[in-house]
């Protein structure tokens, strides 16, 4: 077996039931019980006794005799562990340390339907930016950054679909109120992976975002750093991006 670490579980038969979790896990198909204990470097009866055990608590499946494969039980408490991840509660740390890097508002935001939902949001007075729309507040999808995020996710068809009901209102005269010159916005956000508010909603104000997905790989909220017109620093993109993918990956998703 590999020696112990720092952190090794107290008890023994623990540490070798998570070696054997750990092959099962690196494995497909279902693995002979050979092929695990040399993996291990536990003795083919030791594996076995515990394989047993983690049988009868459907951890683990037998398919057939002699090869074993990760169990139900497995699926059953990690979609219970999914279904408490909470997107707020998985970004908020992240979104203070940007917050910190910045000294703007950073945002956190959700789609339901043609609009998004400010759901949390980092401040001080010191960003210099009075903050218009505070948490629960609305906006239309085609003038925010965040918005263009999950516009760009649609298809051509469900993007003039949304054009047609929401009739691209616009808020300021740099508002995008034109098809065409949406699609080709869309098209650059997919290309850039950032999405961007040319002080679209309000004016004097500029936003930047990037994407939150969760382990199925779906867009599930946006990550935007709000700031006055002049005050917006290119530079921030390189750490909203990372911290994006920090929250992503706290939900689960793989890059």
């Amino acid at each position: 077996m590999k020696p112990k670490e720092a952190h090794a579980p107290a008890i023994q038969v623990m540490e070798r039931m998570f070696a054997l979790l750990d092959v099962l896990a690196g494995h497909q198909d279902p693995v002979s019980l050979k092929a695990l204990s040399e993996a291990t470097g536990l003795h083919p009866s030791t594996a076995h006794r515990i394989l047993n055990d983690l049988t009868l608590g459907r951890f683990v499946d037998r398919p057939e005799a002699g090869s074993y494969r990760l169990g139900m039980r497995l699926l059953e408490l990690g979609n219970l562990v999914k279904a408490r991840l909470d997107v707020r509660d998985a970004a908020l740390p992240a979104m203070r340390e940007l917050h910190k890097f910045t000294h703007q508002p950073v945002n956190l935001s959700v789609r339901q339907g043609d609009e998004i939902v400010y759901i949390e949001r980092t401040y001080s007075e010191r960003s210099g930016m009075q903050v218009v729309r505070a948490v629960g507040g609305r906006a239309p999808l085609h003038l925010t950054s965040v918005g263009k995020l999950f516009l760009a996710c649609d298809d051509s068809a469900r993007v003039r679909a949304y054009a047609t009901r929401t009739g691209l209102a616009g808020h300021t005269r740099n508002s995008l109120t034109d098809i065409g010159a949406l699609e080709r916005e869309l098209a650059s956000v997919r290309q850039r992976g950032i999405a961007r508010d040319d002080e679209e909603l309000e004016l004097g104000v500029r936003c930047m975002a990037a994407g939150i997905y969760d382990d199925q790989a779906k867009l599930v909220a946006g990550l935007s750093i709000s700031a006055p017109a002049d005050r917006l620093e290119e530079s921030w993109v390189v750490r909203l991006k990372e911290t994006a993918a920090q929250i992503s990956a706290a939900l689960g998703h793989r890059a």
